[in-house]
């Protein structure tokens, strides 16, 4: 294998060639030739860079080769002398019985990216095997010659944008004429100097001309040698132009180093030096396009060449000024980057010098230890000795390296918290009261525990944390109660919501090794609040998700658990952290959604909604009043009444909670906020409008428009009201209004004459009044619809009078508790057609309930009235109202029987009646949920009687005095007893 040719081992080689030149051929290489002076003096520093490899190297050897063979042969037989390790066969020069103008016929080598031009070397790759055969054949028998003709163009494409690796693959794709017809007709005359694997060295010797194709497969073709036409030498044109070419290569060469070491090679190992030659050589190392440079290899005329050479080189001489202004603003850039960066560098060390500053990672362990130095004796041993290990780490880190980062955030959340660090708790039960009360109506379960929780606390001297689980329906002040829950206890309060949570790393973090880890929500909550006893309120347990990253309610298992949480671990710290002083408060809407683990952890205290009396009370002392300081109303302005709110709250809010009430507060006080601005009682009028003199000494009368706006009461309609009879009853509504006000605030109504007194006694008067007067708007039950829409809620009482197999029952919702109707009804009669179809979008437990009240009912028919086959024959339907409404339950069971036996006997029930429970196949009475509800249910649909199950009387009882007052209520074991009272029979029902 040959060894490849770089420009080193090149010009070593033929550093030789001159010193064999024979005398009569060095006379053109004389030290007095003028040429050569010129350009000796372009070879300025002999420094060369080594990365630079050249594409092309001038080669001695470019005469018409008729005198220069005998010193080729001496350069040669000295480089044998030199390498003996290389075979003859790779020699870069032939032996000299073969000249180069004997070759007519040539094997044709295309050239895609530029001409090789006479006297330079040129590497190219053979990816055509015969091709490449060929050329190892000629080798073989001497004949190491070939000609390289540059490739034209594919038509239809932009030889500006084409790739490289595109160009090289079509050379390779083009064979026989398709190949010959793209090649440009004069190509130079190369010699093969070396072969190694597909690369083959090529030297350019003389120009040639295509004549006529000979073979395809190599594609072989005739050629003509062209000479350049006859010149003076001594013409001053041909000599100005080809100084001018050399003084443009002179400029050049001061920004370009590459250029250098071309002129060092041509000027150290040129032969016969000429005009010609050196348009060859401007034109060769010219970075000018391959069409450029075909035009130079194309033109014989020497004069002409020149002027082609000279286009180019002053082309690459804008360039390397371009070249020369880009590299000096990119050097000015860095040198600043690199003077700034120094300058920081050495301000460093002076400060360190001098302790004025310490480096990055001194300070950060300086910042650790200055945060735990105050609770040294506090943190427990074991994270004390974790802390030290790690800030002994973070000192042999490099702070560019990833660990650094993770270590040092690792130190940032294990010593910012508050360990031993406690709130000053409150002990005083009746300020706590007091703060409850002041936020919350109602809500004593809830109160009574937090104050149970305060007195054990005081009692030992310290409080342990608790679980403790407030459930109920949405809009209960479940949430807003924990805030007031923290206020109370003095601590610090931290919320956040699980609902759709589905990461266990929510809760026990991330491992350090993750990109982006951080600690759970505890170890986050005790850095936010600096204490270690905080109030947590977990909300929306019940609706904890699971996903693929894991099961966070199992996650919560040791974070609720007191005898766990004491040393709860989270997996981003890793150390054990106490949690048995902090109270947890979680909320949920329906407890059965909790997994049972984690509700058997918690104390559940039920939060079954509010009354209409408590929704009084909530709306008037904390709604009504958050709501006028929001809209900035005063009390003056508006009035509610009793009635209004009363109707607001049966016929628009009727769910258990009172987010919605507040919704509906605000809307209406929004609506009088705009009354208000728009009858200009917000903005009082001037002083000068009223009755003052003006400036020149006359005074002004009040306008009508001012006039109106002062005296004119704001209507109780928003709207306008009905419009008749609006003023005459202006100022009797002021006086019914008068009657239930206290002194100071009741209206008295202005009845301005139509034409006042022009005056300022009279102004001054008028002023006075205005200022004593107070102009409200009045929102009662009739005007309630034009502020707030038409009723959402009818009344659920369906019927005045019961008729026969209809009966009221009770039923638990979300939103509290409602009223519904059972309803049987005849479908045929036949002889043992009985049968029972059920509608009303039923659940199964439902319809099992439904088949067990039929069964039953044929019992206590068959017991009561023997000869009665009702439903041996009857075909029945029973229907539940509200079809679009799911409903599932077993406490229905009584009211089904009552239904079916109510049709059955042909006998209605008492129209006050409601009852629930379930019941079973021998008729015995099981007890219900949801007594709090029911009872209320009861009352908004104005029922009197209600039957329970004599196991609820329990939870009856604790209701409070105003949800129980006006109700009778019996409680019953067995439906027998429910018989009696439904059907008129002696009513001996327990009370």
């Amino acid at each position: 294998m040959l060894k490849a040719l770089s420009s080193s081992c090149m010009r070593g080689r033929l550093s030789t060639v001159p010193s064999t030149f024979p005398s009569h051929l060095r006379h053109a290489t004389d030290s007095n030739s003028p040429l050569r002076r010129v350009l000796s003096s372009l070879r300025g520093s002999r420094s060369r860079n080594p990365n630079l490899c050249q594409r092309l190297f001038f080669c001695s050897d470019s005469t018409d080769g008729s005198e220069p063979v005998e010193a080729v042969a001496e350069a040669k037989k000295a480089e044998v002398e030199g390498e003996e390790a290389e075979s003859k066969s790779s020699s870069a020069i032939v032996p000299t019985v073969f000249r180069p103008e004997d070759y007519l016929t040539v094997v044709a080598l295309p050239l895609p990216h530029r001409p090789l031009f006479p006297g330079f070397y040129m590497p190219i790759y053979v990816k055509d095997p015969k091709l490449l055969a060929a050329l190892v054949e000629s080798r073989k028998r001497q004949a190491p010659y070939a000609g390289a003709f540059l490739l034209k163009d594919e038509p239809g494409t932009d030889p500006r944008i084409i790739s490289g690796s595109d160009a090289d693959k079509n050379v390779h794709d083009l064979k026989g004429k398709e190949l010959f017809n793209r090649l440009h007709e004069v190509g130079t005359l190369a010699q093969i100097t070396s072969i190694q694997g597909d690369q083959v060295i090529l030297i350019g010797h003389r120009r040639l001309r295509i004549t006529e194709l000979v073979s395809e497969d190599p594609l072989t073709v005739k050629v003509d040698h062209l000479k350049d036409k006859p010149y003076d030498k001594d013409d001053d044109v041909i000599k100005a132009t080809s100084f001018e070419v050399i003084s443009t290569v002179r400029d050049v060469l001061k920004t370009s180093s590459l250029w250098r070491d071309h002129v060092q090679t041509y000027t150290q190992h040129m032969g016969d030096f000429n005009y010609s030659r050196l348009a060859d050589f401007g034109a060769a190392i010219s970075g000018a396009n391959k069409l450029l440079c075909q035009q130079v290899l194309e033109e014989l005329d020497v004069y002409k060449r020149l002027k082609l050479t000279l286009e180019l080189v002053k082309k690459e001489l804008e360039i390397s000024k371009i070249q020369e202004s880009i590299a000096k603003a990119i050097e000015e850039k860095i040198s600043g980057e690199q003077r700034r960066y120094l300058l920081n560098e050495q301000l460093k060390a002076i400060k360190k010098e001098l302790g004025l500053e310490t480096d990055d990672k001194s300070a950060l362990s300086a910042k650790f230890r200055e945060r735990i130095e105050p609770n040294k004796e506090k943190i427990p041993p074991h994270v004390l000795q974790v802390i030290e290990e790690e800030l002994t780490k973070l000192q042999l880190l490099e702070a560019s390296s990833s660990e650094f980062n993770v270590t040092r955030n690792y130190l940032d959340w294990l010593t910012a918290l508050p360990y031993g660090n406690y709130s000053d708790e409150n002990f005083d039960v009746i300020q706590a009261q007091k703060i409850l009360d002041e936020d919350h109506y109602g809500l004593d379960d809830v109160k009574e525990r937090i104050l149970e929780f305060i007195a054990v606390g005081k009692l030992r001297g310290t409080s342990q944390g608790k679980i403790i689980c407030l459930s109920g329906p949405p809009g209960v002040g479940k949430t807003s109660i924990g805030r007031s829950i923290a206020r109370a206890l003095n601590r610090k309060f931290y919320r956040f919501s699980v609902g759709g949570l589905s990461d266990v790393a929510e809760i026990k973090g991330h491992r350090r090794t993750y990109i982006g880890a951080m600690p759970g929500k505890m170890v986050q909550c005790l850095k936010n609040v600096g204490t270690a006893n905080p109030l947590v309120l977990i909300d929306e347990i019940d609706k904890l998700g699971r996903g693929h990253a894991g099961d966070p309610a199992s996650a919560m298992l040791e974070l609720l658990d007191p005898e766990q949480n004491a040393n709860f671990l989270d997996h981003y710290l890793d150390v054990p952290i106490d949690l048995s002083k902090v109270l947890f408060v979680c909320t949920a809407n329906v407890v059965e959604m909790i997994p049972n683990p984690l509700l058997d952890r918690m104390e559940v205290i039920a939060i079954a909604g509010y009354i209409s009396d408590e929704k009084m009370h909530i709306a008037r002392d904390y709604l009504e009043k958050a709501t006028r300081e929001a809209c900035g109303i005063k009390s003056e302005q508006v009035e509610v009444t009793d009635a209004a709110l009363l109707a607001l709250i049966e016929n628009y809010c009727r769910e258990a909670g009172v987010r919605n009430l507040q919704k509906h507060i605000e809307k209406i006080y929004r609506k009088i906020a705009l009354q208000l601005v728009r009858k200009g009682e917000l903005n009082k009028p001037p002083v000068s409008e009223v009755g003052v003199k003006g400036h020149d000494g006359r005074a002004e009368s009040v306008s009508e428009t001012d006039e109106t706006a002062v005296g004119a009461k704001i209507e109780a309609e928003p709207g306008g009201g009905s419009g008749t009879g609006m003023a005459s009853e202006t100022s009797t509504e002021t006086e019914a209004e008068n009657k239930d006000l206290p002194v100071d605030k009741q209206q008295t109504p202005l009845n301005l004459p139509s034409e006042p007194k022009v005056n300022v006694e009279t102004a001054e008067k008028l002023e006075s009044e205005v200022s004593k007067t107070v102009d409200k708007v009045l929102v009662d039950t009739p005007n309630l619809s034009d502020f707030v829409g038409k009723p959402v809620f009818h009344a659920e009482r369906i019927y005045d009078q019961t008729p026969v197999g209809v009966v009221m029952g009770l039923a638990w919702t979300a939103m509290g508790g409602s009223t519904l109707y059972i309803e049987t009804t005849q479908v045929e009669q036949g002889e043992g057609k009985g049968a029972l179809h059920l509608t009303g979008q039923l659940g199964d437990v439902m319809k099992e309930s439904a088949q067990i009240a039929h069964t039953v009912a044929r019992a206590i028919l068959s017991e009561k009235v023997p000869d009665n086959p009702f439903f041996a024959n009857s075909k029945l339907h029973l229907h539940v109202p509200a079809g679009a409404t799911p409903k599932d339950g077993p406490s229905a069971g009584c009211t089904m029987i009552t239904s079916l036996l109510s049709l059955a006997m042909k006998k209605s029930v008492r129209k006050d009646l409601a009852m629930t429970g379930e019941v079973t196949l021998t008729g015995r009475i099981l007890p219900i949920g949801g007594v709090k509800e029911k009872t209320i249910a009861a009352r908004r649909s104005d029922v009197k009687t209600l039957i329970f199950p004599s196991a609820n009387r329990r939870d009856f009882d604790e209701l409070a005095i105003n949800v129980k007052d006006g109700l009778e209520v019996h409680f019953v074991d067995d439906y027998s007893q429910i018989f009696d009272l439904a059907f008129g029979g002696d009513q001996h029902g327990e009370k």
